[in-house]
Formats: structure tokens, C-alpha cells, sequence
């Protein structure tokens, strides 16, 4: 995100809201002390869509990149066609 120009106090949030989860489980529908998620999103989590836009968007500059030094050429999808497919 640094490398899109977001602010730093935004980075901030985001990574708050993604690193401090915490859950608690119902045993005989009693709570338990709650415990960190270490791992991935919630489920229904409203970031989840906005953070996989961002990691796309990261490939997406990479391949542009990688087919702008012609390491790699696609496909073309006619040869008489100047439409190259490189990537969806």
C-alpha cells in the first residue's frame, strides 16, 4: 500500500483491523476466553474485497512490467488481429 501512495495513519488502520482479531467459542453455550486469530480474514469481513484489489492490482503491474521488457510476449489471438492477450 506504501507503494500506492496511501497515507501512513491509513496503513495504520488497515493493519490494526486485519492483526488484532480476537474470537471466543460457545462450550455448552458458555463463552470462553477469548483467543488472537493469527491468521486470514474474518468471514464477511468488508475488507476482504478491497485487500484483493489491491494484491490484483499488484500482479497487475507486475505483468505489465514483466511484458513491457518482453519477458514474456502472450498470445495473439489472430495474425491478422493486433490483439495480444498477456493477462486477464
Amino acid at each position: 500500500m506504501e507503494r500506492m501512495s496511501f497515507p501512513t495513519l491509513w496503513r495504520k488502520w488497515i493493519g490494526e483491523c486485519v492483526g488484532t482479531t480476537t474470537a471466543s467459542v460457545l462450550v455448552n453455550g458458555c463463552p470462553t476466553d477469548e483467543f488472537p486469530l493469527e491468521r486470514g480474514l474474518r468471514q464477511g469481513d468488508p475488507l476482504s474485497h478491497f485487500l484483493f484489489l489491491l494484491a490484483a492490482e499488484g500482479l497487475n503491474v507486475l505483468m505489465e512490467a514483466i511484458v513491457t521488457r518482453n519477458f514474456f510476449t502472450g498470445y495473439n489471438m489472430d495474425e491478422f488481429d493486433p490483439i495480444s492477450v498477456t493477462h486477464l
